[in-house]
């Protein structure tokens, strides 16, 4: 494993719990990834995919408590944008609108650029059967 890529995620599964950790084998095209708890403990987990919300690859696990995240398309520059705006409304009722390269409804998920560029979210991996509503294109910024 030299050379790879270690990710900090923070994985929401459907029931509501979360884990945070590291991630050097995630890809969409499995079912299951590891997960190295951040907690220093060294346990890691197998994390199935279809249990999930979202994994949310993040640039820190704390984030910034008094960042005002932008949640809607006009309050940031469009100009950067590449790919289908997209709007999610998970089971649990949270949005979350971004950008994708790869949304098709025929797979199990879809990576999500988050529209706002300086949020802790660099880009979120949705599972889709978590998902109540998804929108496409200039009905995503409702």
């Amino acid at each position: 494993m030299s050379n790879s890529i270690r990710n900090q995620v923070v994985v929401r599964f459907r029931d509501g719990t979360l884990q945070k950790g590291y991630t050097h084998d995630f890809t969409p095209l499995r079912d299951t990834f590891h997960l190295t708890l951040e907690d220093g403990s060294g346990e890691v987990l197998d994390i199935n995919i279809s249990q999930l919300k979202a994994t949310f690859f993040v640039k820190s696990f704390d984030g910034d408590r008094n960042y005002v995240e932008k949640k809607f398309f006009e309050q940031v520059d469009q100009s950067r944008f590449r790919g289908l705006k997209i709007r999610v409304v998970f089971e649990d009722g949270e949005i979350i609108r971004g950008i994708s390269l790869g949304y098709t409804e025929r797979k199990k998920g879809f990576f999500l650029i988050p529209v706002d560029p300086d949020c802790n979210n660099d880009r979120i991996y949705i599972i889709s059967e978590a998902c109540k509503d998804i929108k496409v294109g200039e009905i995503a910024q409702v």
